[in-house]
Formats: structure tokens, C-alpha cells, sequence
């Protein structure tokens, strides 16, 4: 059995129920922390003009951190909605990445130094958490 995702007569995504319960935890997570509903759900009518401005203010409140750990926990649900928002029909509004549009960033982190061993990847996985 699987969830749809739909947007008029456009299915924008059908995964298996174990995924879109997941998805939809992180929805309510979003919502509450953008302060906005969303305006999608599996098996309901989506709405197009809700669903936008959800996308949009994910991504202006993605562009405006740059802690470690903000990013790696959100990195996976804000590059997910986005492809759900275009398979809709929505414009998505992609600013380059250090762009907000006031200007200025909050949740900052101070960087640490490159990783560039074999052991990179495990190393970098374990840094936003060893920082925390």
C-alpha cells in the first residue's frame, strides 16, 4: 500500500506508507516552526497557493542558518519539497544559497577546518556533532 500525493489531476509523488508517514512528521515539524500550514497531504486536495508560500518560506528560513546540525537535520525535507513543488508547476524561488532576503543570517555556526582524508565522509558526518 502507498500514500499519493496529488495536485489537481498531477500526482506529484507516491511513496509507500512508511515514507509519507515520515514526510508528514517533518511536515508538521516545518509548519510549526515557519509558523505556516503547508498545504499538502497525502489522499487530500492539495492547495497550489498554500503550498507555495510554505515552499518558499522553507527555503528563505534554509538560506538564513548555517548551523551545522539546522542544516544536516533539515538537508533531506528541504531538498524534497522543492521537487514536489515543481512537478506541481510552482515556481520555486532558488536564491543562491548564502542569500536571504533580509540580508543576514542567524543560527550561525563557526565552520571547522576541511576534512580531506580517506576517512572524510565519517569524520565530516560526525563534526556538526561533536561541535554541538
Amino acid at each position: 500500500m502507498s500514500q499519493y500525493y496529488d495536485m489537481g489531476d498531477q500526482t506529484l509523488w507516491n511513496p509507500s506508507n512508511g515514507a509519507s508517514r515520515l514526510f508528514m512528521s517533518q511536515v508538521s515539524v516545518y509548519q510549526a516552526e515557519l509558523g505556516l500550514p503547508s498545504g499538502i497531504g497525502p489522499m487530500q486536495a492539495d492547495d497550489p497557493l498554500v503550498f507555495k508560500e510554505f515552499v518558499d518560506a522553507l527555503l528563505a528560513w534554509r538560506r538564513r542558518t548555517s548551523h551545522a546540525i539546522m542544516v544536516a537535520l533539515s538537508e533531506g525535507f528541504v531538498a524534497t519539497v522543492p521537487v514536489l513543488a515543481e512537478r506541481a508547476g510552482i515556481e520555486v524561488n532558488w536564491l543562491p544559497a548564502g542569500v536571504a532576503e533580509d540580508g543576514g543570517l542567524k543560527d550561525v555556526q563557526v565552520p571547522t577546518a576541511p576534512v580531506s582524508s580517506e576517512g572524510a565522509w565519517a569524520a565530516a558526518l560526525k563534526t556538526p556533532f561533536l561541535m554541538a
